[in-house]
């Protein structure tokens, strides 16, 4: 590109940047139109505390049987190192 190129492209993203009314993105127009006609319900801003509670006890659960694998493998690895033959 020459330099008086890159001096045009400049000016346009300037020019472009500058405009005082920006046409919204696909995404938002299409939001903007199903919401019209069916506008989405009320959402809380925090969860319910039954569900973070449910998850929370879930994450314990997860956590113990992850401790308890990784436990196995290690006495599983120690028995076979201690019965393998030097």
């Amino acid at each position: 590109m020459s330099e008086q190129d890159d001096i045009e492209r400049e000016f346009d993203l300037k020019w472009a940047e500058s405009a005082e009314h920006k046409e919204p993105s696909a995404r938002a127009r299409m939001l903007a139109a199903r919401w019209k006609d069916n506008p989405p319900g009320p959402v809380p801003f925090r969860a319910d505390p039954d569900h973070v509670a449910s998850r929370r006890r879930s994450s314990w659960v997860s956590t113990a049987v992850v401790l308890g694998c990784v436990a196995a493998v290690i006495v599983l690895l120690g028995y076979l190192n201690f019965r393998a033959p030097y």
